[in-house]
């Protein structure tokens, strides 16, 4: 049992309840073992009135002296009290007719709160009370406060939590010898020492996380994590897929016909996925790389390798612009070699659709390129062998499952131009292998940012109309603005208008989300031809477009957008022979987050060292998109812990191998069946 109160209001209805644990994720006894404490409060010491601290939290022993309604400035509940020390004033703005009964006077009470300086003198504002009981005496140990949400109260999760730790089966999943080693406590005494600490702990070390107890906790949560991947990476392997035995023919006619070499990145990526799709179990594996480190052709590679072998390809990307840029691109590099690549979205005419789908059914197309229209119902593939995603954490889950599963046990290649930090692939993406593409091809022209206040607007404005008139080429990016599609679309619009009036002699073009597939397109191809000099766009033009000679980025309200997408515009310049710049319009005072975003930014242009930051920043749920991508957010494993990491990724395998039983019921207490949602 708890060394805390367990008193409580009134409980709220079983359904009602019901609901709220459930947005908390609280559904079985294991759930609340494993919901631990954000913070501690030490009930356990009484402090006299004359020795508050202002700003520090203490519990205090009086008996009430006054207690009326005020009603200047608002209506509140004032109550004075007092200890024979000294007099405090307790101040409620918001309370119930019960709450000023209960503080009737004379009435001894135990108060907790912050103190601090009011108008009339020491206060503190709507703390937690009781009245004291004949013979009442203090908790014994630290007072946890958990997560909890709206309309759901400490004393209810206290006491259900309890409740649990009483019933729950708290039977260690680790060998004490392992314990021992890693010199870590038992599960029990962790859990038990995490939801009632001992007064004598500090405050300071429970919630900084260094504690035995926590360490414990972490690495079984990373445990669990690894446990899961590892398990998944080798039911894949165990699993039968098409062995994609090749020819090199026309691989090798594609490296011969190509203006360019492979980098040295690029060829250890291609003999790794070469190697993967010989295999009879399927391949899945990351291809990531920086912005302009050429996946494309790697990808090209892997999509004839599987030709060569008789099955089809598949490349899905998120967005139009991007789909047709990856489809003109691997049709002029693979017409010449007689292949038909085929184009599907879900903008095409019902005749061009219905011709495609029939290519794909048939078999008689061998590689097609598409958006989200690859995965509809409709479209059935006669031998698909790899199914490629690119930008893949913009797709969700059953998307990304969805196009695999057009090809029994299809090998997939996901591709990311987000270069994903080291501790986080070995967290998160422990069931693939990963490639990476750390080397630029050559004559790739490093782009200079620039961070300039909207009040300059006019000079970018003028370094815009140069660059133009020399023979270059522009793009002027629109504020990002989230709450609102329709908003976005206004003010790019304005944006449009205002450009074409700034800069006479100069084609404006514009090009968002709302156009239709063939006006974007004209767009797009009226930029690449030089007949638009300046090009005004929403983020839709984030990923995938090359112009060679546009030489100029200007990204309007910089300050609205994250890392990773500045970084990835500001890859669509530098792709030709002239000096590229970048240059960043922020709108004055800039917020905290804001400031140190540009600043990276700014300073930086490796990006694993901008993804290092953005994780840094941003957190593993934001950075990765777990939402989308299915994966369950690390509550209490610090990610930059790489030892610990480590650790957990060779016990795994160990326990994997050794004791799988032990390894059962290790994830079904972290993830009690909820394993399914790790991976696609």
């Amino acid at each position: 049992m708890p060394c805390w109160s367990l008193a409580d209001k009134k409980p709220a209805s079983a359904n009602t309840l019901a609901a709220r644990l459930a947005r908390l994720g609280l559904r079985t006894d294991a759930d609340y073992v494993l919901h631990l404490p954000l913070r501690y409060e030490d009930e356990t010491r009484i402090t006299a009135v004359r020795d508050a601290q202002p700003g520090v939290a203490a519990q205090f022993d009086v008996e009430v002296i006054d207690n009326e309604i005020a009603y200047r400035p608002r209506r509140q509940l004032v109550v004075r009290v007092s200890d024979a020390s000294g007099t405090l004033t307790m101040r409620f703005l918001n309370f119930y007719p019960n709450q000023q009964k209960a503080m009737q006077v004379g009435a001894r009470l135990r108060f907790f709160g912050e103190l601090h300086e009011g108008y009339l003198g020491p206060e503190i504002i709507h703390p937690r009370f009781h009245v004291v009981g004949a013979g009442e005496s203090l908790p014994e140990c630290l007072t946890p406060v958990y997560p909890t949400t709206a309309g759901l109260g400490q004393a209810t999760l206290r006491r259900l939590i309890a409740r649990a730790l009483d019933r729950a089966d708290l039977t260690d999943t680790l060998p004490a010898a392992l314990l021992e080693r890693l010199g870590l406590p038992d599960f029990t005494a962790a859990i038990q020492r995490l939801h009632n600490p001992p007064p004598e702990m500090t405050q300071a070390s429970l919630e900084a996380r260094d504690y035995p107890a926590w360490r414990r906790v972490q690495f079984d949560e990373l445990l669990a994590q690894q446990l899961s991947l590892r398990r998944a990476y080798t039911a894949r392997r165990a699993r039968g897929a098409p062995s994609l035995q090749a020819t090199a023919t026309l691989t090798t006619a594609l490296l011969a016909a190509l203006p360019f070499r492979l980098t040295g990145a690029q060829q250890r990526a291609w003999q790794e996925i070469a190697s993967d799709l010989d295999q009879p179990h399927p391949m899945q594996r990351l291809l990531q790389g920086d912005v302009g480190s050429g996946k494309t052709v790697v990808a090209a590679l892997a999509m004839l390798h599987a030709v060569e072998a008789g099955y089809q390809a598949a490349l899905m990307a998120p967005t139009e612009i991007l789909a047709e840029q990856h489809y003109r691109k691997l049709a002029a590099w693979l017409a010449p070699l007689g292949l038909e690549v085929a184009w599907l979205t879900g903008s095409l005419k019902k005749r061009g659709k219905e011709a495609v789908l029939a290519g794909i059914a048939s078999g008689n197309t061998p590689i097609v390129i598409g958006t989200h229209a690859l995965i509809e119902d409709k479209v059935e593939f006669a031998r698909l062998g790899l199914a490629i995603v690119d930008e893949q954490h913009r797709f969700g889950v059953r998307q990304r499952l969805a196009l695999k599963e057009k090809g029994l046990f299809a090998h997939q290649l996901a591709m990311s131009a987000t270069p994903i930090p080291r501790t986080l692939a070995m967290s998160y993406y422990a069931d693939l292998d990963v490639s990476v593409l750390d080397e630029l091809p050559p004559g790739r022209t490093p782009v200079t940012t620039k961070l300039i206040a909207e009040g300059r607007r006019d000079q970018v404005v003028a370094r815009v109309r140069e660059a133009c008139r020399a023979g270059g080429q522009a793009y002027w990016v629109c504020p990002l603005i989230e709450e609102s599609e329709t908003l976005q679309l206004k003010t790019a619009e304005e944006t449009f208008a205002r450009l074409t009036s700034d800069l006479p002699g100069q084609r404006v073009g514009l090009v968002h989300g709302r156009l239709k597939a063939a006006e974007k397109a004209a767009v797009m191809a009226a930029f690449v031809n030089n007949e638009i000099h300046v090009l005004v766009a929403t983020t839709v033009i984030e990923v995938g477009v090359d112009v060679p000679n546009a030489s100029l980025m200007v990204i309007e309200h910089a300050e609205r957008f994250g890392l990773a997408q500045l970084h990835q515009l500001r890859g669509r310049v530098g792709r030709g022979a002239a000096q590229s710049a970048c240059i960043l319009l922020y709108a004055q005072p800039l917020g905290q987050l804001a400031r140190a975003r540009l600043k990276v930014i700014f300073e930086s242009t490796d990006g694993f060292e901008i993804a290092r930051e953005d994780l840094r920043l941003r957190g593993p749920g934001e950075f990765i998109g777990a939402r989308q991508s299915g994966l369950p957010l690390l509550r209490y494993a610090d990610l930059e812990d790489a030892a610990l990491v480590e650790q957990a990724r060779a016990v795994a395998e160990d326990m994997l191998r050794d004791a799988p039983e032990q390894a059962a019921a290790h994830l079904q207490r972290w993830l009690g069946g909820r394993e399914e949602l790790l991976k696609a």
